[in-house]
């Protein structure tokens, strides 16, 4: 009895592995801006690697993790299965010759569905002011 199940158990890991593997993603994760205005302007790239369409938010946080006024295009989106699409954050000094962010992807769980898991992969990004 106690061979099956360990059998069992070994059978269940291995068939979702794969699905471990395969995450929300979001190039690039890591970034430095020099600018030469009041912000700086970063370009990331949410993607789905599912098979079916997800509903995306893009936030921009400090490094406390509290939310920055920042512009971002477009903020919210459906994406398509296997696929990725840019998005414009600008990101405002506020006074500040440096400021690092967390610019984060989270996929949106669409209501009535069974699985309502909120996922979350924030990137760093560290913008420098010249004058």
């Amino acid at each position: 009895m106690t061979k099956v199940r360990i059998f069992f158990a070994a059978a269940l890991a291995a068939s979702l592995a794969p699905l471990a593997a395969t995450a929300q993603s979001m190039t690039p994760m890591r970034g430095e801006v020099r600018s030469f205005t009041d912000a700086f302007a970063v370009r990331v790239f949410p993607g789905n690697p599912y098979d079916q369409r997800i509903r995306v938010e893009v936030h921009v946080y400090d490094q406390d993790f509290q939310p920055v006024d920042a512009q971002i295009t477009p903020r919210a989106f459906l994406l398509a299965g296997q696929a990725s699409r840019p998005v414009l954050v600008v990101v405002p000094f506020d006074g500040a010759t440096e400021r690092k962010v967390r610019i984060c992807t989270e996929s949106i769980p669409f209501p009535g569905e069974q699985t309502q898991i909120r996922a979350q992969i924030c990137g760093k990004f560290f913008g420098h002011r010249r004058f």
